[in-house]
């Protein structure tokens, strides 16, 4: 048991405070040290999604609040003294799964999660007036995308009676707080998806801001916003019963997984990047100053008060890995099984047997369409009969950090800012092998925290500084972030990398789109736009 020494010599136990981290698959009660130790855990996995249509993903939110409950309900049996001393409880949920509620807080509909693919038909309010413009500017379809997946706007179209008796329109954490609290109550910064929220101001929109025209939510369907840090209110009677937690514990407002990740990371400023090596990947940073890192695409209100976290996404980055163990790596898979460890640490045994650049085989892993990239497929070039499953794995792990490096390049170069650092967290991130190939790519230091859980120490940093326990949460993530690993990169790899990347990979795009596009006219493969 975790224990700290004061100057007199007497020991005292390190005060406590509980983070909830709400995914996709799995919802994770976390205890964690005012030092930012991980004192235990409880893990309650679910399946990610139930689809009654092709492309369609929703969940239970009942399955969330279950979950929480039953976390918290163990983590009492198992560590009784230290659950009574918690101080504080935050919440950290995934992004853009919304949940619609009754005055009750009774959820009236499946939540539609972040992976639905689900449109809604292109009735955008003034779009005749606005199209011309649009047009001219080259943004007409992005716009119409927008508004397309906003699961709000299909709600409205198919389900208007729901809609109507909508009282609250909710992200995961909306949900998990008013269950904790009784309060409709949610933090700023876990605003994030297809809902009328002004990024630049940090609030709700205004009637006629583009937000509120895309994503047509009554205001007073909206949630009350807490700054990051704040209240959100107490543990109610009917949670302490339910979860055993004390009535009256403070519920602090955080942010989401991403968000609380980069802090977690012991990201404070634009100086560092946090690279989250997940089934989605990202590269996200901190800072004080607004700036898009794609138009349109606006930095997410970050977990420390008037901050941003500008972010690049790899839809689905991470994802190829698994594909990989599934179709070629099952012998790997056992042996990790067998050993207790990450099928990533024994996977470091096919990276060693291939050279950087993986002798010639480079993987652009564009999964998905994005803002800047709307036409793309996934693409691996310069195969030969020389290549192994050892250098198809290489070429992906490659792949995915230059993808990231891409992302890193269009962060410094919008936001005007030089990144001289990196942090890694993510399942892949438990992989010595990736995160060295990772630092040769993007030639910086990159660092790895002690802990994996770093959305939850994120959330639990935020929940401290909440609770007192620090006098900001600058000075709470300071005290409570540590780093196991730094990898240095190599310089004769980072030389290699760096002539790849910049001619080979950043052309890759651009010389097969148009191809790309013929491929979807010939196959009649679905226009991932529409």
């Amino acid at each position: 048991m975790p224990i700290s020494c004061q100057a007199s010599g007497e020991y005292i136990m390190k005060r406590i405070v509980l983070s909830i981290d709400c995914g996709t698959q799995s919802l994770r009660a976390l205890l964690f040290s005012e030092s930012g130790d991980l004192v235990d855990s409880v893990k309650i996995p679910y399946e990610p999604y139930t689809s009654l249509h092709p492309g369609w993903a929703e969940q239970d939110p009942e399955i969330f609040w279950s979950s929480l409950i039953d976390a918290c309900q163990r983590l009492k049996t198992k560590n009784p003294i230290r659950f009574d001393t918690i101080r504080g409880v935050g919440i950290t949920t995934q992004r853009a799964t919304m949940i619609n509620l009754d005055h009750h807080g009774k959820a009236l509909r499946p939540a539609i999660t972040w992976l639905d693919q689900r449109k809604a038909a292109d009735q955008l309010p003034f779009k005749f007036c606005l199209y011309p413009f649009l047009k001219i500017v080259g943004l007409s379809q992005t716009v119409s995308r927008l508004y397309m997946d906003g699961k709000c706007n299909w709600i409205r179209q198919h389900q208007p009676e729901l809609w109507k008796s909508t009282h609250k329109y909710v992200q995961v954490s909306g949900f998990l707080n008013h269950r904790l609290t009784g309060e409709f109550k949610d933090s700023i910064a876990s605003q994030i998806g297809h809902i009328p929220f002004n990024y630049r101001k940090m609030n709700w929109s205004g009637r006629f801001d583009p937000a509120a025209l895309l994503f047509p939510v009554e205001r007073e369907k909206l949630p009350e916003l807490i700054r990051p840090g704040e209240a959100i209110g107490k543990i109610c009677r009917r949670a302490a019963v339910e979860t055993g937690l004390k009535e009256g514990i403070l519920v602090i407002a955080c942010g989401s997984d991403k968000g609380c990740e980069t802090l977690g990371m012991g990201v404070i400023d634009n100086s560092m990047a946090s690279l989250s090596f997940g089934t989605t990947a990202t590269v996200q940073t901190m800072s004080a100053s607004y700036f898009e890192p794609i138009p349109l695409m606006p930095p997410y209100p970050a977990p420390i008060p008037n901050h941003y976290n500008p972010e690049i996404e790899i839809f689905r980055g991470y994802w190829m890995i698994t594909w990989f163990k599934n179709e070629f790596a099952h012998p790997e898979v056992e042996r990790a099984a067998r050993k207790g460890v990450a099928p990533e640490v024994e996977l470091d045994g096919l990276l060693k047997q291939s050279p950087p650049g993986a002798m010639g085989l480079m993987v652009q892993p564009y999964w998905g369409p994005g803002l800047n990239h709307p036409d793309a497929k996934g693409a691996m070039i310069g195969f030969g009969d020389i290549h192994t499953k050892a250098h198809v794995y290489r070429a992906v792990i490659e792949g995915l950090a230059y993808a990231l490096l891409e992302g890193v390049h269009i962060l410094e170069r919008r936001g005007k800012i030089h990144i001289r650092k990196l942090a890694v967290s993510g399942g892949a991130s438990q992989s010595d092998q990736i995160c060295q190939i990772s630092a040769d790519i993007f030639n910086r230091p990159l660092v790895r925290g002690k802990t994996t859980e770093t959305s939850g120490l994120g959330a639990a940093i935020v929940t401290a500084a909440g609770v007192g326990l620090y006098p900001s949460i600058p000075a709470a993530m300071k005290n409570m972030v540590t780093y196991d690993t730094t990898f240095e990169p190599n310089a004769v790899h980072a030389s290699v990398y760096h002539e790849l990347f910049k001619r080979v990979y950043l052309k890759i795009y651009p010389s097969l789109k148009s191809l790309y596009k013929e491929i979807r006219v010939i196959t009649k493969y679905p226009d991932p736009r529409s």
